[in-house]
């Protein structure tokens, strides 16, 4: 088994799948769709018949029930194509380090990019795996063409083994989730399931029913434009009152000092001419208050530096992204259970965790699909030093195996 997800992981990682969030499109990148129609051809190989790529880019495809019961749930197995634009994922070369037996791991095309064993502990769990790195040229594609194999092995495992019995399973493999994008238009009521789970997840046998919550926020300034030579007591240049609501933006609320449960003020983007200027932030945390306290506090922050720049103005746009889906999954305490389970069956310790980000879990739990998310062992994501092993993306296969049975037998 291990072999067969391994050999799928490698056939999609080398597939570029970036999605673009300056793009209005969906998918926001056409090559999207080219993982999703080899992800098709390969189910309907398998024999599942319905398996199908729809103008968004999305992927359709039922495992049908082999169960005399009536009452087992339809559950939703589901996993992103797109990988971030963080960092390239064109021409991915990936390698597998056989039989790892400790130590940092230099990667070859770029012999300055190290898996330090003090940066990424994990790896002292990882003595005698067979661990998947890109060649550090660009980003490997585990988050999250890591779940992607494995409900692929999965689904083919189950199709091959109708003595386990289980119920109705959907896949679903969606675009854009990098971008914030990616249950934008997928169709619930064609996808018909109860509930759901993400395969999007780090270290083996860990199950998240928490994410941060998250808004945006566009600050536009207008400054006061006017030729340099004659601007002394004129001038507003927009780049500097931009400058400015920076410098003021506390250091102790940025993603690179805060861990555990504490959120942040992230600014994403800036863009900046004299006359006006643009600012990008993400605001997460892990409840509503502490996101509103963010978003005034960096209000107060705008606020106050504009009243030394009377001529000028500002506008300040909040757009929410996707809430904590724990507030859904507390309401359906057995959905999480389940998974414990199945991960215990499966041969791991349990680990109940919080996301310091979302998934798609995120919003299709609060449009009423419930969807917790499960590991897929993949590491240090979104970067050229991305990892995963083998045996960690077969514990996966395994899960989601286990999953389907004990819905199957519980119902």
């Amino acid at each position: 088994m291990a072999a067969s997800v391994t050999d799928r992981f490698l056939r999609y990682v080398v597939i570029d799948t970036q999605s673009d969030a300056k793009s209005q499109s969906q998918p926001s990148t056409e090559k999207q769709k080219n993982l999703g129609r080899l992800l098709v051809e390969e189910l309907l190989e398998i024999g599942i018949s319905d398996a199908h790529l729809d103008e968004h880019g999305y992927v359709y495809a039922t495992i049908p029930s082999n169960t005399p019961k009536n009452n087992v749930p339809v559950i939703c197995i589901c996993a992103h194509m797109d990988t971030a634009p963080d960092f390239s994922g064109t021409n991915v070369k990936p390698q597998i380090v056989k039989n790892y037996q400790g130590g940092d791991i230099r990667l070859p095309g770029d012999t300055n990019q190290v898996i330090r064993v003090s940066d990424h502990p994990v790896l002292k769990d990882l003595i005698g795996h067979d661990i998947v790195t890109s060649d550090g040229t660009t980003l490997l594609g585990a988050d999250d063409k890591a779940g992607i194999a494995e409900i692929m092995a999965a689904a083919e495992f189950l199709i091959n083994n109708p003595d386990i019995k289980h119920g109705t399973i959907r896949i679903l493999f969606t675009t854009d989730e990098e971008i914030g994008r990616g249950v934008d238009k997928v169709d619930l009521k064609k996808l018909g399931a109860d509930f759901g789970y993400t395969l999007d997840g780090e270290t083996a046998g860990t199950i998240e029913d928490e994410t941060f919550s998250a808004d945006a926020v566009e600050i536009a300034i207008k400054g006061v434009a006017i030729h340099p030579g004659f601007a002394y007591g004129k001038m507003e240049n927009a780049i500097r009152i931009a400058g400015d609501i920076i410098a003021r933006l506390p250091r102790d609320k940025a993603p690179e000092t805060t861990k555990g449960r504490d959120g942040f003020i992230h600014p994403t983007g800036v863009t900046g001419v004299m006359e006006k200027a643009n600012w990008s932030f993400i605001i997460r945390d892990f409840t509503e208050e502490g996101l509103k306290t963010k978003e005034a506090l960096l209000e107060n922050i705008t606020k106050e530096v504009m009243k030394a720049y009377p001529g000028s103005s500002y506008t300040f746009t909040v757009k929410e992204q996707y809430r904590n889906m724990k507030v859904v999954l507390d309401k359906n305490p057995e959905i999480v259970e389940n998974a414990v389970e199945a991960v215990r069956r499966a041969g791991m310790e349990p680990v109940r965790g919080s996301i310091r980000g979302g998934t798609d879990g995120s919003r299709l739990s609060f449009m009423g699909l419930p969807c917790p998310n499960i590991f897929a062992g993949g590491h240090a994501f979104h970067s050229p030093l991305e990892f995963v092993s083998s045996q960690d993306m077969e514990k996966a296969v395994k899960t989601v195996v286990e999953l389907a049975k004990v819905w199957e037998e519980r119902a």
